[in-house]
């Protein structure tokens, strides 16, 4: 019988042998013996400078899909490797200790040159290979069927992202185009707008605003609008449409981190949220839209890392260009 194929996610010391059921102690210092820098686990690394962006376990937890007890015993492995504790717990979450401050932009850099190494990988490789990544209440399908049509030997494929995650994504090259909404961060990007969606304001039924044909922003005066933790600020001005023309500030709704969330708080009246018009998504029952007027759109793009110029990147560049183009009847307004 073959041997079994090495776990690609890990290299282990071939004098050790792990022990399946030892369960870290979190009080227990780190192995003061390091491992050598071939037995780091890209993974854990990963997950600590996810925790280092957050500053907290649990919201690192969440955007990793991880519990928060299990991401807390990884990062103990990683610092047993290293032989150093990189992170310290605070009441208020986590922060770097001296080591740790130092191997963040390593890890970083760490993290970056593996993902690079893997996408000029699959880049000799046959066949040729995109991930397409897009947002909630975005369609990619007829960009994407153009280009399976034009490259039968390619493999494309499509991944859908989070917000939060979508430019990351691209940078990290876990996709190699985007399909998304402004405003994000678009340096070292190569943006294409492809078409605008309007903005309206989701409301519950018996809300005062509900059944208008139109609402400015003037009649938004004192109704709470949500939050969404650590996003972008000038992602969360456009969406909390800030500044006022009053100079007023927006009153505070409640903390969100997912699009479930947002409409649940707004058909329990505890705020309003502008969103974008999008093709092909239905709103719960009840919930309402109301056109916002005298905002600017919503602007769907395509984005690609600036220095990419692959065959399938460029070929779908031209693709979307030419099949993205926002010709769908809109039926209810997507969150974002």
């Amino acid at each position: 019988m073959p041997a079994p194929a090495p776990d690609p996610d890990r290299t282990l010391d071939p004098d050790r042998t792990p022990d399946p059921d030892r369960t870290p102690d979190p009080d227990r210092t780190p192995d003061p013996v390091p491992a050598s820098v071939t037995d780091l686990d890209l993974r854990l690394v990963r997950y600590f400078t996810v925790v280092a962006e957050h500053g907290h376990f649990g919201r690192a937890a969440h955007a990793l899909h991880l519990t928060q007890p299990s991401l807390s015993r990884q990062v103990q492995r990683l610092e047993q490797q290293l032989g150093v504790r990189l992170l310290d717990r605070t009441p208020r979450g986590t922060r770097l200790t001296d080591a740790g401050e130092v191997f963040l932009p390593c890890a970083r850099a760490l993290l970056g040159s593996a993902a690079e190494a893997a996408t000029r990988a699959r880049a000799a490789a046959e066949p040729s290979r995109i991930v397409v990544g897009y947002l909630t209440a975005i369609i990619v399908t007829p960009a994407v069927r153009e280009l399976r049509r034009r490259h039968p030997d390619a493999d494309v494929r499509t991944q859908h992202l989070t917000w939060q995650e979508s430019r990351q994504a691209l940078l990290d090259r876990r996709v190699d185009a985007l399909v998304a909404r402004l405003p994000f961060p678009t340096d070292g990007l190569h943006v294409t707008v492809l078409y605008d969606e309007p903005r309206v304001l989701v409301v519950p039924l018996d809300h005062r605003l509900a059944g208008k044909e139109s609402v400015t922003v003037d009649d938004l005066a004192g109704e709470p609008m949500p939050r969404v933790r650590d996003s972008d600020p000038a992602w969360s001005r456009f969406w909390r449409l800030e500044p006022r023309p009053d100079g007023l500030p927006v009153p505070d709704g409640p903390y969100v981190d997912e699009v479930e969330d947002k409409f649940e708080l707004v058909a329990a009246g505890e705020t309003v949220l502008v969103s974008a018009a999008a093709p092909g998504f239905a709103l719960r029952p009840d919930l309402t839209a109301v056109p916002l007027v005298g905002v600017e759109p919503s602007q769907v793009v395509l984005a690609t890392r600036a220095d990419d110029r692959g065959r399938l990147v460029t070929a779908f560049r031209k693709a979307a260009r030419t099949h993205l183009t926002g010709g769908f009847v809109p039926r209810e307004p997507s969150g974002r």
